[in-house]
């Protein structure tokens, strides 16, 4: 495909008009203000359009999808122990591909062409990537409330069943990583053999951490340290770690996540929503610590929009430091794409740039909130939404544009999962 007269953001994420941009299989292969001589097949009309790269969700439950509306007005402990566990424990892997699908649909729908995925259910989970052509870094997350051996908890060898079945698998659209699910559902004894087993395996490791306050305190009354120092002395930060959250997470903190080059993702709304506080993102960019974002699932948030979760990454820093001048509309945008394929372990994804993956977006300028055009990249941040959304392309591919969907039938999925809800309900009830 080649699209002509379109404006892109650049690899600099600075905003550029009436360019030509030329993709071939899955790469990104011309990039230039005239009209190359290499045919591209299908010429796409970018006039008052703009390229973007696609969005990196870089923390959700894709599953999770089911739940959206069951379980409100909750604080964290209450949300899970009271609804989401016992919704989650009548799931099975057919149920999860249903979720999965509608997940992915809603992503793709905003812009959103990768997600890093923690759940269970994986061969369900997965059976949804890889029919609806997404991209994603799955993780079976691991809790531990007796004591065990490592290898022969359920947990691991289901991780490393989906390392071995699924990991690089569609030409390195589906990657596994390992998961904690985070300190306060772990033995001590797991926290240390996890980072002993995984330290020099080369896999990312993504960890819900201090998402709330009590969570915090209670790691450092337990075990006189906080979760990150924890983490840390257990050698799990000797593998590329990606946190989820740090809301709560000291100074002292963001010194070992830096020391060891660990990502760390945001999410703002699912953290308003449940009252666990505001992370400060603006420390964590100004610490050079790599932060990315994510929309954490849909049932804490209610959805999984990354357009509307960079508007409260952009300014919510501000209001808690009450510094209009912080968190840049470009810094937010890195946090939604590249910084979240860094975070993945995607670096050919992210950017638009001669031989990158062609994961794209773009986002109509036809519409009332986006004119006046005065600064485009401002208008993506503040203004735009994911009806703005017109094309949604992954590795090359086209799966979503001007509201059809090529690879995944909405009215089917969405059918089947308000069935699937009123079974899970009937059965919590019996």
């Amino acid at each position: 495909m080649l699209f002509e007269k379109i404006g892109i953001i650049d690899e600099n994420f600075d905003f550029k008009k009436d360019m030509y941009v030329g993709v071939k299989d899955d790469r990104i292969c011309y990039i230039g203000t005239q009209k190359p001589e290499e045919n591209y097949g299908r010429v796409y009309d970018g006039t008052r359009k703009v390229l973007i790269p696609g969005l990196v969700n870089a923390h959700t439950h894709s599953p999770m999808t089911l739940l959206r509306g069951y379980s409100e007005n909750l604080p964290l402990d209450r949300w899970l122990n009271e609804k989401v566990f016992p919704f989650e424990d009548k799931l099975n892997c057919d149920r999860a591909y249903y979720g999965t699908m509608l997940s992915v649909a809603e992503m793709l729908s905003s812009g959103t062409t990768a997600f890093s995925d923690m759940y269970f259910f994986q061969d369900g989970v997965i059976k949804a990537v890889k029919e609806s052509k997404a991209k994603t870094n799955f993780c079976r997350s691991i809790s531990s409330f007796t004591d065990g051996e490592f290898l022969k908890e359920s947990r691991v060898i289901e991780t490393l069943d989906a390392i071995k079945n699924y990991h690089n698998t569609e030409n390195g659209r589906i990657r596994i990583d390992w998961s904690l699910h985070s300190e306060y559902t772990n033995m001590l004894w797991m926290i240390e053999a996890f980072g002993d087993y995984t330290k020099d395996k080369g896999f990312i490791t993504h960890i819900h951490m201090s998402e709330t306050k009590s969570e915090h305190e209670n790691c450092k009354k337990k075990y006189g340290k906080t979760p990150a120092k924890l983490f840390y002395d257990s050698k799990i930060l000797d593998s590329k770690c990606l946190f989820a959250h740090c809301v709560w997470i000291e100074d002292s903190d963001i010194e070992l996540l830096k020391e060891k080059n660990a990502s760390i993702v945001t999410c703002p709304a699912s953290n308003l929503k449940l009252g666990s506080g505001v992370c400060d993102s603006n420390k964590i960019l100004n610490s050079g610590i790599n932060l990315a974002l994510g929309t954490d699932s849909a049932s804490s948030n209610n959805g999984l929009d990354m357009l509307r979760e960079m508007y409260l990454a952009a300014i919510l820093p501000k209001g808690i430091n009450n510094a209009p001048d912080i968190v840049s509309p470009k810094d937010v945008l890195k946090m939604a794409t590249v910084n979240g394929a860094v975070a993945q372990g995607r670096y050919d994804c992210g950017i638009i740039k001669e031989n990158y993956k062609a994961d794209l977006a773009v986002i109509s300028l036809d519409s009332p909130s986006l004119y006046p055009d005065f600064d485009v990249i401002n208008n993506i941040v503040y203004s735009a939404e994911k009806s703005d959304v017109i094309l949604t392309m992954v590795d090359g591919e086209v799966l979503y544009e001007n509201g059809e969907f090529k690879t995944v039938d909405v009215e089917k999925i969405g059918s089947e999962c308000n069935k699937i809800v009123n079974e899970v309900v009937r059965e919590i009830s019996l």
